[in-house]
């Protein structure tokens, strides 16, 4: 069923081949256009908010802003954007920490084509949509955390967008003064970030927080990712 405008599509993914491929099978759809490509998380939220899209398709391992912190980001910012999060993984730790970032749908890469058409439409309409056997095994983890819109509460520490950024920027193997640089703050805020972050998460190395930072999404384990 379509509606009598399109669903404007912001995609975010980083890899150019996947990108292509997701534009490829949206555009073959009546009533959905795509209106921007995004290659990193920060380029994601400033696209969000210029272009206010019905949904935005966002990989959840991007470059130098990751994809629940800059799914958090465009729902602070363009709250009539909803975000669809794309992923290779289904553990719960991820689960969790997307539906907290306040996306409306998670989507194992491993889903057809119609799948992903299937779920933009959902959450364009307002519904939740998730990957079958992540709802499922959710639900049966955590049946008192889940509300009747399938959102799941935050109980987790609150770490501030800048403290996220540092934070995945230190689980990259950044130095302080590459993460001073990059955010162009100093090297002293860097520090006073970290310390907050540790203190926060209760973790006390950089070991620890990038452990953390896998477990819980921040960065994948699998995906080797260079900051410029």
């Amino acid at each position: 069923m379509t509606s009598s405008s399109p669903i404007t599509v912001l995609l975010a993914e980083d890899h150019k081949v996947v990108r292509q491929g997701l534009r490829m099978l949206l555009d073959s759809e009546s009533d959905i256009r795509i209106v921007g490509e995004a290659t990193n998380g920060r380029q994601a939220v400033d696209m969000a908010v210029d272009l206010r899209p019905s949904v935005v398709v966002l990989d959840i391992a991007m470059p130098v802003l990751n994809g629940l912190e800059a799914a958090r980001q465009i729902h602070e910012a363009a709250p009539e954007s909803r975000v669809l999060i794309l992923s290779a993984h289904s553990d719960d730790a991820y689960v969790e920490s997307v539906t907290a970032s306040g996306a409306s749908g998670y989507l194992v890469k491993q889903a057809s084509a119609q799948d992903l058409v299937e779920a933009i439409r959902d959450v364009h309409q307002g519904r939740t949509h998730f990957s079958p056997a992540i709802a499922r095994r959710h639900r049966r983890l955590h049946p008192k955390r889940i509300d009747r819109n399938g959102k799941v509460s935050d109980e987790g520490p609150h770490l501030t967008h800048r403290e996220v950024e540092v934070f995945q920027r230190i689980a990259e193997g950044e130095a302080n003064k590459q993460i001073a640089d990059g955010l162009d703050i100093s090297i002293k805020t860097v520090e006073k970030h970290r310390a907050s972050l540790m203190k926060k998460l209760d973790l006390h190395n950089t070991a620890a927080l990038t452990r953390h930072a896998i477990a819980t999404g921040i960065i994948e384990s699998s995906v080797q990712l260079t900051i410029e």
